[in-house]
């Protein structure tokens, strides 16, 4: 049996997980997913740790799942939590004193972006809240329930901070990355990870919120 210990990315809502933690639990494994401190603007990814470090206690050794702007706080809590993995999902992935707010243009993320569009056929102007972008493959029933709790907040603090670690985590770690990305498309992953991480990028179908969409197929590729 292994903890899954989930954190979610910008906004910081445990809901994004709701889909996938029954799958992990049908499979015999423990998920705990983490609500983030998203909206306080005097909180930074300290802050974020310690509430994922807290809402792990009791569960020794687990697995961290961090999704999208989640990886940055999921890789600074695998020290402490004594973390037996780190999972990355459709993730940002900095470099030691980067900040997250330099992460977009140093990886090239606008352009990669825009050069997929052009090769879906899609205009990025036609999409000016990311709705298609994040929801395209996201179940009607489930992406009309996103839409009326409505749009989670996020602070820009965490994003002005340098990222404080040396390193990544010396310890085993996956990326996991939806070949149908509309936000983080696959060919950048892959070029991004192979320079800052040098681990393969593992594809799975669907889009940015995988969680969301495809939470059977995550499920059996998290417990693989």
């Amino acid at each position: 049996m292994t903890v899954f210990v989930l954190v979610p990315g910008a906004g910081g809502e445990a809901w994004y997980w709701h889909r996938l933690v029954p799958e992990l639990e049908r499979r015999g494994h423990t998920a705990v997913a983490v609500d983030l401190p998203a909206a306080d603007e005097s909180a930074g990814l300290a802050e974020y740790v310690d509430v994922v470090v807290a809402a792990a206690a009791g569960h020794p050794a687990p697995v961290v799942v961090g999704q999208s702007m989640g990886a940055l706080t999921a890789a600074l809590t695998c020290e402490r939590l004594d973390a037996a993995g780190l999972v990355l999902l459709n993730a940002m992935t900095p470099r030691p004193g980067e900040t997250p707010d330099e992460w977009w243009e140093n990886t090239g993320f606008e352009q990669a972006r825009i050069a997929q569009a052009e090769r879906d056929g899609r205009r990025l102007e036609d999409d000016p809240d990311l709705l298609d972008a994040f929801f395209h493959d996201v179940p009607d029933d489930v992406s009309a329930e996103a839409l009326r709790r409505g749009a989670p907040q996020q602070s820009g603090t965490p994003f002005a901070l340098p990222w404080p670690l040396d390193a990544w985590p010396d310890v085993p770690t996956r990326f996991l990355q939806g070949r149908d990305d509309r936000f983080f498309p696959l060919e950048f992953q892959q070029r991004v990870v192979g320079e800052r991480l040098g681990v393969p990028v593992e594809e799975l179908p669907g889009g940015h919120l995988l969680a969301l969409s495809r939470p059977v197929e995550l499920a059996d590729l998290l417990v693989r």
